[in-house]
């Protein structure tokens, strides 16, 4: 079930001239969530990894605290015009029937927090708040991670047109690196994976991303209990005030040797000779 990429007709244009050729472009399709056969939700995402997507979004919407929560997760019968299954329609079965949120959620591969209605409804309530102490990073591996979550990026390498969320260990083992369209399913990926290995909390990883740090990203990471963020790109100020409220330490701008640490230093070994601003 290879359908990560696609092709279609483009026309280039260039100083040269004009040429026309076959473009490879990542595919966004729709998944509809369905839990005990009823729907919850409708996502934007790049098919793969629909099972680590879905066990990451029940628990980022705290529908579930873990796998042991999951009976069983399977693809129905949802048909394109030739009669094909599209593997766009995944019913969920809890173990124990828990009452479901009165809304129901539509997002886009844009968007996390697309069909919250109220801002209670998007503040962040977790049992896992890190603790200062429990894990520390060398400023020289944390570096080192943005080109190692490149190097994963199969889909990415041809298309250019997906987001990329890894979770790595303190001396930079990437355990896991996911890709989506969207960059809240790419963290939803990950965070599911965590869940289905039981690794949440995930007090001794840090999350990496290919994007900015939003706030629905920095909320993911703190519900999964990580106490480390970084992004390649920049922070939003509701992001910042998030990661600093639930202590865990957020850098923006992560590129080459540099990075902004804009919340809770400590977390990170820096090395002698850089300057602490």
């Amino acid at each position: 079930m290879s359908r990560i990429t696609t092709r279609r007709k483009v026309i280039r244009i260039t100083r040269a001239g004009e040429v026309r050729r076959p473009d490879t472009l990542a595919v966004e399709e729709p998944l509809e969530l369905r839990i005990a056969g009823e729907p919850l939700t409708v996502t934007m995402r790049t098919p793969g990894s629909d099972i680590d997507l879905a066990y990451g979004f029940l628990f980022s919407e705290n529908i579930i605290d873990s796998v042991d929560d999951i009976a069983s997760a399977r693809y129905c019968a949802g048909t394109d015009a030739d009669g094909h299954n599209t593997y766009n329609v995944l019913d969920i079965r809890l173990r124990t029937p828990t009452p479901l949120p009165s809304r129901r959620f539509i997002t886009n591969s844009a968007c996390g927090l697309c069909g919250k209605t109220s801002l209670d409804e998007v503040r962040t309530r977790t049992r896992f708040r890190p603790r200062y102490g429990d894990f520390t990073i060398d400023s020289t591996v944390l570096y080192a991670l943005p080109d190692e979550l490149r190097s994963q990026q199969a889909a990415f390498a041809v298309t250019g047109g997906l987001h990329a969320a890894g979770l790595f260990t303190r001396d930079g083992t990437a355990l896991v690196v996911r890709e989506d369209v969207g960059r809240h399913n790419a963290v939803d990926k990950v965070i599911g994976w965590a869940v289905r290995k039981n690794r949440i909390p995930a007090a001794d990883l840090a999350l990496i991303v290919s994007s900015r740090a939003s706030f629905e990203l920095v909320q993911k990471a703190v519900l999964a209990g990580i106490p480390v963020l970084g992004a390649v790109s920049a922070p939003s100020s509701l992001a910042v005030d998030l990661a600093a409220d639930a202590g865990i330490t957020l850098v923006g701008f992560l590129r080459g040797e540099t990075m902004n640490i804009y919340t809770d230093a400590q977390r990170i070994d820096i090395d002698k000779g850089v300057v602490a601003l």
